[in-house]
């Protein structure tokens, strides 16, 4: 059982790094989650202190989450259809087969759901582009770091307890 919850916590772990870069997965709450299946093995002592400390940062990067990047598209003169225009050009610049191309498709996201739905100027709508790529790479390293401290920790924990498993 120990070995099937380490394999689970760690596929959450990479699952994790992977959702603090696309918007429709909670990347460190699913990194947090593989954390919560490590303790739960027989090898690793529960922690209380460490688990809280790192729910809480979860919460708090979950909140700036969707904080970051509106307060980025406001502070640049946007609007909400910018920061939607930003997440679904974010999601189908992934898949497009350029380097960087989740990076475009967010800028060219933000900039059409402003000019589409506001209806602003190309000016103002490049300009909150603008804002909203800038909110979402904040945020996006931001949860990035996290979810690599927390794929850190799993590694050492495991690597610290690995003798009481073989």
């Amino acid at each position: 059982m120990d070995i099937l919850l380490l394999i689970i916590g760690f596929l959450c772990m990479i699952i994790g790094i992977a959702g603090s870069i696309l918007p429709v997965l909670p990347g460190a709450s699913i990194s947090w989650l593989g954390l919560f299946l490590l303790h739960l093995t027989s090898i690793i002592p529960f922690n209380y202190y460490l688990l809280g400390i790192t729910l809480f940062i979860v919460l708090v990067v979950t909140v700036l989450d969707y904080i970051i990047p509106s307060k980025g598209i406001k502070h640049f003169g946007g609007s909400k259809y910018g920061v939607w225009g930003t997440n679904i050009g974010l999601v189908v610049g992934f898949f497009i087969p350029i380097p960087l191309g989740f990076l475009l498709g967010a800028f060219f996201g933000g900039l059409l759901g402003e000019l589409v739905f506001n209806k602003s100027s190309a000016q103002q709508a490049f300009k909150a582009a603008t804002g909203s790529l800038v909110g979402f790479l904040i945020s996006t390293l931001f949860q990035f770091a996290v979810c690599l401290v927390y794929l850190g920790l799993f590694i050492n924990l495991f690597w610290t307890y690995k003798t009481q498993l073989l």
